[in-house]
């Protein structure tokens, strides 16, 4: 069997396979690969931040680390990713250059490798590739995401035809935990109103009975059922005769229909 490089994009590299007839380049490739990195990924290599010249695992490392409430509000930073010079080797030590296999023991620092974000990974189960136009490195297959310009992200494919487009919709805080969206590890989910939220987030809304978008307010699924409870639950309530000839103006948030109605009573 032969080491083959597959070339995600001019400047990706993933490693995925080895050569049985040569030990040295077999170790160079398994030598300590999944007994070194983080609770983010499995890499041989450590980054050194340009920002404060500190070495860390990886840059959510460097962003928990810098951000913890025990860190002075003044001194607080992410990391800017792209201006990542220098790594170095978990297997010996050295430090050089952001490149995939180190110059000094020539172990391979991580299977997939981006030279644009600096980014070291040996888990490729992932399917990582480059976003030209993110201008990051994700996970899923190439073949399988899309990039919307309004949006100005990559979506799976099997969104592409009824996507709903909302401009920049990752390039904020998630609505619920307010943690950014565009390059957060966390999985996301795109609702039927086209805004996007962490995934595990619309789960905890549902935990809570909360069934609205927190930006617009529309349903985030099918309310009919509820909807004809209610209307139920109104009809068989008698109205008091305070209130029997009030009409009020209602604004459905899902449909934006403004409604001249008497008003829906649920009292006691």
């Amino acid at each position: 069997m032969e080491t083959t490089a597959e070339v995600v994009s001019s400047h990706c590299l993933v490693v995925s396979e080895f050569s049985e007839s040569s030990p040295t380049q077999l170790s160079s490739m398994e030598l300590g690969i999944q007994n070194f990195g983080c609770a983010h990924y499995r890499r041989r290599c450590k980054i050194r931040a340009p920002c404060c010249d500190e070495v860390f695992d990886c840059r959510h490392c460097h962003n928990e680390a810098k951000n913890s409430e025990e860190v002075d509000a003044v001194d607080r930073h992410d990391i800017p990713r792209r201006e990542i010079k220098k790594v170095i080797c978990s297997l010996c030590d050295t430090e050089q250059d952001a490149q995939q296999y180190c110059i000094n023991c020539g172990v391979c620092m991580g299977k997939y490798f981006c030279a644009v974000c600096k980014f070291f990974d040996d888990d490729i189960s992932k399917n990582q590739y480059h976003c030209d136009e993110c201008g990051i490195c994700r996970t899923g297959g190439k073949d399988n995401f899309f990039h919307c310009k309004r949006c100005g992200c990559c979506y799976s494919k099997v969104m592409e035809k009824g996507h709903r487009c909302v401009e920049r919709a990752m390039h904020h805080n998630c609505p619920v935990c307010f943690e950014y969206l565009f390059d957060t590890v966390r999985n996301t989910t795109v609702l039927p109103c086209g805004h996007t939220i962490h995934l595990d987030c619309v789960k905890e809304m549902e935990q809570h009975h909360r069934y609205s978008c927190p930006v617009c307010s529309k349903s985030i699924c099918d309310m009919s059922s509820m909807w004809k409870k209610l209307d139920e639950v109104i009809a068989s309530t008698p109205m008091p005769e305070t209130y029997k000839s009030k009409m009020v103006w209602i604004l459905c948030n899902d449909c934006g229909v403004n409604s001249h109605s008497t008003i829906p009573y649920c009292g006691p």
